[in-house]
């Protein structure tokens, strides 16, 4: 069973810069596509970035341009570097398979962005 471990979490002002870590306990290359997610407080969990085996990556419209998102099959890991980040960023970001979450769900790392 894979475990996903978030990290890279923080608080930092608007404008600033996180790079988030999502550490798989087994085997991720095999996985088509994954992504990263984030739930903001009395919100539903959204999709923020995902990126399939070959590289390919999609966003959401809110993080364009800000957010890249990559991943290292060979150290089970997908990273979510963001840049510019807004007050409306501020969420619980977690990592997990896409378009289906079939993975069991980390604890996230949290964001918060400070105005």
């Amino acid at each position: 069973q894979v475990q996903l471990v978030e990290s890279g979490g923080d608080l930092v002002q608007a404008g600033g810069s996180l790079r988030l870590s999502c550490v798989a306990s087994g085997i991720i290359f095999s996985i088509e596509a994954m992504g990263w997610y984030r739930q903001a407080p009395g919100k539903q969990r959204e999709l923020v970035a995902s990126i399939n085996r070959r590289g390919s990556t999609n966003y959401a419209d809110s993080v364009k341009g800000r957010f890249t998102i990559s991943r290292d099959n060979a150290k089970n890991a997908v990273y979510l570097q963001m840049n510019s980040l807004k007050p409306e960023d501020t969420a619980v970001y977690y990592c997990n398979a896409f378009p289906t979450a079939f993975l069991n769900w980390g604890q996230g790392t949290q964001v918060t962005v400070s105005s």
